[in-house]
Formats: C-alpha cells, sequence, structure tokens
C-alpha cells in the first residue's frame, strides 16, 4: 500500500496533470477579475453564477484553499520525484568505470582511430597531459604495449533536474507565506490627513500599521487634452510622532517602508472645509461670502449666527449640498442650501413644501444659495506586503540555473586507448554523452585534431 502510494505521488503523469490544472486555473485568474477588482466587474453577472464564484473563492483564486493544496500536493509530488530518481543520479556521479573492458572501443568509426609512426612511450605522457587540462577525474591505467585513459566532465549537469525541482519548491514556499503572511490593501488620504489604518482587500477589514502614514501634498499635471499627465504624492512615514522617512510617491515608483509597499493607483476629489455661500436679506441685493466649516459667521442681525455643519458633494444624488445652522435667541433651525435648487424644483414640483429643510429660503427674510464648495484632492494608495516576495526571487533565480544546467549541461565521458601494432602507435578514442551529440562530435574533433598534430 505504501509503495503504491509513493509510486503515485511520484508519477510524472500526476506531475502533468497538476502542471495542467494550475495552468488552468491561473488562466481563470487571469479573466475573471481578482479581490477588490471583481467589485466592477461582479454588477454584469448573474446573482447564480456570483454565488458559484463565491463557493468556488474564484474572485480571490491565488489565496483560496483549493489552490493551495494544489501548490501542496505538486510540492509533494516533486519531493517524490527527486526521492524516486535521486539514487541512480547519486550512484553514477560515484561510480568509476572500469578501465579493462574493452567495449567502449568497439565499432568506433575510422575517423576516431589515429595510427602516429614509432612506439608510444613519449605519446602516453602527451596523451595524459592533453586530458588533464581539459576534463575532470582523468584516471590511467597501464597496459603491456601501453595505456588506456578516462577523462570527463559536466558530471554535475545530473543535478540540474534537482536543483530546478528544489527551486519550485522555494518559489512555492515563498508564495504560500506570502499569501498568508502578506496583504493587500488601499487607502485614500486627502492633503495634510494621516492615518495609521488601512483596508484590507481579501479580508474586506481593517489592518492596523505600526507607524503614521501622511500625505503632505498631492498634485497633478493634464495633457492639452485634459488627460492626466502625472500625478504625484508626497508622503511622510512617522512613529512616536516623529518623521522617520519622506519621499515623493508616483505611478510605477513606489516606496517601501518597513516591509510595506506603497504604490500611487488613483486620485480623486473631495468636498473642502471651504463653501461660497450668497446670502439675499429680503429684495436686497446677494453678498458673495465664503465660510469655513464649524466656523459660526454673523448676518446682518448680530443677534442672529449662522454656521456650516455639514459639506456633501452629493446629497441624495441630487448634487452639491451644505447643511446650515442658524441661531438666535430662543430658536435654532437647520436646513439644506442646494447647488442645484432650479433643477431640484423642476423636477420633484412641491418638493419644498413637502420637506421644508429643503427650502434656502426657511429663515425669514433671508436666502441662501451655494455657489461652489472648494475641493481638495485624495491620494488613492494600494499597500502590499509579501513577505515571501524575496524568497520567490532567490527561487527564481535558481530555477534558472537549473533549467542552464539541465538543458544546456551534458555528462560527457572520454576513453582514449593507446596502444603499439606494429612498431606504429595506435590512438583509439570513444566518447559518450546524456545529450547534445552535436556538442559531443565537436568535443571529439578537437580531441582527434590536437592528437593529430602529435603525428605530424
Amino acid at each position: 500500500m505504501r509503495k503504491t502510494i509513493f509510486s503515485f505521488l511520484s508519477s510524472l503523469k500526476l506531475t502533468i496533470t497538476l502542471l495542467i490544472i494550475i495552468a488552468g486555473a491561473s488562466i481563470l485568474g487571469t479573466v475573471i477579475p481578482q479581490q477588490y477588482g471583481a467589485e466592477g466587474a461582479i454588477h454584469n453577472l448573474s446573482p447564480g453564477l456570483i454565488q458559484l464564484f463565491e463557493a468556488l473563492q474564484l474572485f480571490d483564486l491565488y489565496h483560496s484553499t483549493w489552490f493551495i493544496m494544489l501548490m501542496s500536493l505538486l510540492s509533494v509530488n516533486l519531493i517524490a520525484c527527486s526521492l524516486k530518481r535521486f539514487p541512480t543520479s547519486w550512484k553514477l556521479f560515484r561510480k568509476t568505470p572500469s578501465l579493462d573492458a574493452d567495449r567502449p572501443f568497439q565499432n568506433l568509426p575510422p575517423e576516431r582511430v589515429i595510427t602516429i609512426e614509432g612506439k608510444p612511450h613519449g605519446l602516453i605522457d602527451t596523451v595524459e597531459s592533453l586530458l588533464l587540462k581539459r576534463y575532470k577525474r582523468v584516471r590511467k591505467k597501464e597496459l603491456e604495449r601501453g595505456a588506456v585513459f578516462y577523462g570527463e566532465k559536466g558530471i554535475y549537469s545530473r543535478f540540474g533536474v534537482y536543483i530546478t525541482h528544489a527551486s519550485v519548491l522555494v518559489v512555492i514556499a515563498g508564495a504560500i507565506v506570502g499569501s498568508l503572511l502578506g496583504f493587500d490593501a488601499f487607502v485614500n488620504l486627502a492633503e495634510g490627513e494621516s492615518t495609521n489604518t488601512v483596508y484590507v482587500t481579501r479580508q474586506k477589514g481593517i489592518k492596523q500599521l505600526d507607524f503614521t502614514l501622511r500625505c503632505d501634498t498631492f498634485s497633478v499635471s493634464f495633457y492639452d487634452n485634459g488627460m492626466p499627465k502625472e500625478y504625484r504624492s508626497q508622503l511622510s512615514f512617522l512613529k512616536d510622532n516623529t518623521v522617520i522617512h519622506q519621499g515623493p510617491l508616483l505611478v510605477n515608483h513606489p516606496i517601501t517602508f518597513d516591509g510595506i509597499r506603497f504604490y500611487q493607483a488613483s486620485y480623486g476629489t473631495i468636498p473642502g472645509d471651504e463653501v461660497y455661500l450668497s446670502i439675499r436679506k429680503g429684495n436686497g441685493e446677494a453678498v458673495a461670502k465664503t465660510v469655513k466649516l464649524n466656523e459660526p459667521f454673523l448676518l446682518d442681525d448680530e443677534d442672529t449666527r449662522s454656521e456650516v455643519v455639514r459639506i456633501e458633494e452629493n446629497f441624495m444624488s441630487m448634487g452639491p449640498a451644505v447643511l446650515l445652522e442658524i441661531k438666535s435667541p430662543g430658536n435654532s433651525t437647520r436646513f439644506w442650501v442646494f447647488k442645484y435648487i432650479e433643477r431640484i424644483v423642476e423636477r420633484f414640483p412641491g418638493i419644498l413644501e413637502k420637506f421644508p429643510k429643503f427650502n434656502p429660503g426657511l429663515v425669514k427674510p433671508y436666502s441662501f444659495s451655494l455657489d461652489r464648495i472648494e475641493s481638495r484632492y485624495y491620494t488613492g494608495l494600494q499597500v502590499s506586503r509579501d513577505p515571501g516576495v524575496y524568497t520567490v526571487a532567490v527561487g527564481g533565480f535558481f530555477i534558472i540555473i537549473g533549467f542552464l544546467i539541465t538543458f544546456f549541461g551534458s555528462h560527457r565521458r572520454f576513453w582514449i586507448k593507446v596502444e603499439e601494432q606494429g612498431g606504429r602507435s595506435r590512438i583509439s578514442i570513444a566518447a559518450t554523452s546524456t545529450k547534445d551529440p552535436v556538442g559531443l562530435d565537436r568535443e571529439v574533433q578537437h580531441l582527434i585534431k590536437h592528437l593529430s598534430l602529435v603525428r605530424d
């Protein structure tokens, strides 16, 4: 039973099946918007499809339980494959070929046999010197009428596949660590605002930071057609009310602080704390006035005080509005002042009678109108922490090394026999390679070329 399980886990069919499933899942993860990106696309799906996608965790596929299990099973498969095949590779690595056998020299093509006039005494030293310069583990055995040599190169190429396997395991481990211990979040900050919390997209919650993030300034420039050209945020990072780090944040130029990376993702405008009102008393002329939020101001009557207590950019989908509070001795009244009150009255006849709080002339003899709300920019930041990113990078580097060794390296072995035959020296060259026969043939031709120089 144990042998059957190990055979299944170490099978190449399981490897190919897992890779196909993971590749298919990755395609789904590319096609289906992930995490907070799914919120915009979810409205185009039917309720049944949304329910199915959520049940299968397809909106957060790379952090889903089943995807992590697939990667874990692939890791077990790679370990089992390596354990099954490594002893054979190690045995071949340790094996020392016998120099007594004539098998390597059987059926050699004529071009791999060189005949030189004279006895082989000096020739043997020349061949040995040549092999020692070019190959590893060179061995020599004296024969009755000559000598036989063995040399090899690229023996470590047999372990390239295991380097690749180990590197893939490192990448998978880094990805899982990043998935379990990392997070992706976002935060919007207006100029001058600070925060020590971000909104985590995957868990849909709030995460407390170990420092305070402050947006000092935000600027945006535009092309002539109105498209944004560049926008940047000047950020400060504080601990114990002390600025530890400052720097500009631009698109494609993130900032990393305390192991957390910040990206410039978006920007927008929000209502500021200053509004522009027009105040008319009776039939008199309207007077323009700039008012700040929660800062009382006097009307013509010194006993009547007014204050903007709330600012809305789009109150009840009817446009910009402010909530005014008028205080006079023994009386206090609150009502809304809309920027587009004429359109609202035209669209909803009788609305001021039904909702007196929407009447800008509720407090007689004054009538108020909203000219505009001072807006200010906010910066949208994407916040990411991935503790496994360096592990993945190291694993990726060694995957490349493993691929180079596996696909471009080969274990080449050479046998050269020098023997005397009829008063002449005969040199026979035999060679084998795990791959790249063309490269092996070039290597043999190089040996023949050097040995031919001895003959000449």
